[in-house]
């Protein structure tokens, strides 16, 4: 473990951080959209010699120290990627969440599956964050009583729900079962 860490410091220590990434990042997403968007034909070279100089331009005043204090855009992009890669972390995680869940995203359950991936999203950044550390320190108002007191509600609500059903509901409660069966399906289309 004590190599990696010595690694990172002689990258800090060497430029690497502050020079060769934002480099390569700026010279990477540069090129990539002068390729795809054609702007001077298929002309590689001048694409890429504009790419070197803008990501060159982008990061040699802040080697040299000549950007106005503030507004040095490597240090903004330091500063920024790090909160731009979590929430694409939490992005990628909600679409596990909702792939996982529905493999199809036109059945009337998606805004649900939806809303319940978000939630859990929300929920686990947020203990990640140390907002709170389990579910009673994320509402105030829910305690292990609240928990209790659901679970028995809902423990009869049904029970009462299958006594006082009609016989022309019965095939509303198998098509809402099927209906849930097919969300764990897969879809072979």
């Amino acid at each position: 473990m004590e190599s990696f860490s010595t690694l990172a410091y002689y990258f800090e220590a060497y430029g690497v951080m502050d020079f060769l990434l934002p480099f390569i990042l700026v010279f990477t997403i540069v090129f990539a959209v002068m390729q795809r968007t054609k702007i001077l034909g298929d002309k590689k070279n001048y694409n890429v010699v504009i790419a070197l100089v803008l990501g060159l331009l982008f990061v040699v005043p802040h080697i040299t120290g000549y950007y106005p204090l503030g507004y040095d855009p490597v240090d903004v992009m330091n500063n920024a990627l790090p909160s731009i890669s979590l929430l694409a972390i939490a992005a990628i995680m909600l679409l596990l969440l909702m792939g996982i869940f529905s493999t199809d995203f036109s059945n009337k359950a998606a805004p649900f599956i939806a809303l319940v991936s978000i939630g859990f999203v929300i929920y686990i950044f947020g203990s990640s964050l140390a907002l709170w550390t389990g579910p009673y320190d994320a509402f105030g108002w829910w305690t292990a009583e609240v928990t209790e007191l659901i679970i028995i509600l809902l423990v009869f609500g049904l029970i009462v729900w299958f006594i006082t059903k009609e016989d022309s509901s019965k095939s509303k409660g198998g098509e809402m079962l099927k209906s849930f069966g097919k969300l764990f399906e897969k879809n072979n289309k």
